[in-house]
């Protein structure tokens, strides 16, 4: 059997790929500590379940609109109103299976082959991939701790050309923690409005995890809005990632492009997520608020743990719940039986001695660090860092 080329154009996801490793070794007995999945480990609040069940015993069973019911994407506008003053209607939402589908869908209809993709490093894993699918060319910016893990205007503007039709990029940033401000979003506004062709895509997935204060949008600048991409879902902020329910908010041409696509792909994504979905984003935000104060807690301990191991250098993520430390002081150390050449080698190797799971840099395009959930519970997060610790002082 020969299988279709587009498979050669991207590869399997590191986190997933990594969360099956430590599956597996999971299953031969070990007690592993999976730090590699972006995953709240926290039950979905009580209300939104009890709309889901509501929603079964309704009937709610049938196909539902490929965009979204529009009680839910009238729930979307209000939530965008209500949380970041932006002004949209039903027919600018798309909801979808995942804010990954979300993703696919913006990408697939607005990049065609030899396009140019701008994505400042680090970048979530599926950025880069989604753009291979396409056809497209991922150009990267390069950017540093130092400079808080954010590509500045100048960056920006030297890394577009003729062939450049979207900027992509997350705020919070998964994986490094990286929170742009509303000035440093108007600078970057600054740039884009000297490029008229190009579209953003701003990945707000971690909105509600938010360590520094207001979450800004870069689809507040009234002169950009049309040509801004925001795409949101449930997962992060209010623990529903097995639900699957992501959204776009787009201007009409593109929302109805990405329908179009999604009717091909999933058509509506689940009837009774989507139920549930209305009371998550109009109802009770406590839980996503405690659920925040307490990552923050996690935040604290993790990076003084992190910051007693020799070596390590970590930047103190100011959103979602991740560390992103530089590991490169242990590249060409060796535990007499292996060498560490990679971010790679050093997240199979903590696999490996630690039993802790995690994921290399270079997924993200950062080679010299490797990412670290702390949405895990502190007891395991104490647990897994003592592990560490000790496994990597076998390295000389």
């Amino acid at each position: 059997m020969q299988l279709s080329s587009l498979l050669d154009r991207f590869n399997e996801p590191e986190t997933l790929k990594m969360a099956k490793l430590g599956r597996e070794l999971a299953a031969q007995g070990h007690n592993v500590i999976n730090l590699s999945l972006g995953e709240p480990d926290f039950d979905t609040p009580q209300h939104i379940k009890d709309a889901a069940i509501k929603a079964i015993n309704d009937n709610w069973s049938h196909y539902s609109p490929v965009a979204g019911y529009m009680d839910l994407r009238e729930a979307v506008c209000t939530k965008l109103l209500r949380d970041n003053n932006l002004e949209y209607k039903p027919e600018h939402i798309v909801t979808s299976t995942g804010a990954k589908q979300s993703l696919a869908n913006a990408i697939l209809a607005l990049v065609d082959e030899g396009d140019e993709v701008v994505i400042p490093t680090p970048y979530w894993v599926t950025y880069s991939e989604l753009v291979k699918i396409a056809r497209g060319k991922v150009v990267e910016i390069r950017t540093s701790a130092e400079s808080g893990f954010k590509a500045t205007p100048a960056q920006v503007e030297a890394a577009i050309t003729g062939k450049t039709k979207v900027f992509m990029f997350s705020s919070p940033c998964n994986p490094s923690g990286a929170v742009y401000s509303k000035a440093e979003l108007e600078g970057l506004a600054e740039v884009f409005r000297k490029h008229p062709n190009i579209t953003i895509l701003a990945d707000e997935i971690y909105e509600y995890i938010n360590f520094v204060g207001k979450h800004e949008s870069i689809a507040q600048f009234a002169d950009l809005k049309d040509r801004v991409v925001v795409i949101n879902g449930l997962s992060k902020g209010f623990a529903m990632t097995g639900w699957r329910l992501g959204y776009t908010a787009s201007n009409t041409t593109l929302a109805k492009a990405m329908e179009k696509l999604q009717g091909q792909f999933t058509s509506g994504t689940c009837s009774i997520t989507q139920k549930a979905a209305v009371v998550a984003l109009t109802g009770d935000l406590r839980p996503s608020k405690e659920m925040a104060d307490e990552f923050t807690r996690r935040k604290i301990r993790t990076l003084e743990l992190i910051n007693d191991i020799p070596g390590f250098k970590c930047f103190a993520p100011e959103g979602a719940f991740y560390a992103f430390p530089d590991v490169s002081a242990y590249y060409g150390k060796s535990d007499g039986k292996e060498t560490i050449q990679n971010s790679g080698d050093l997240s199979m190797y903590i696999l490996n001695n630690a039993h802790v799971s995690c994921v290399m840099g270079d997924a993200f395009g950062e080679p010299n660090c490797v990412r670290f959930s702390f949405a895990a519970s502190m007891d395991n997060i104490e647990l897994a860092w003592k592990r560490i610790k000790e496994a990597l002082a076998k390295l000389k």
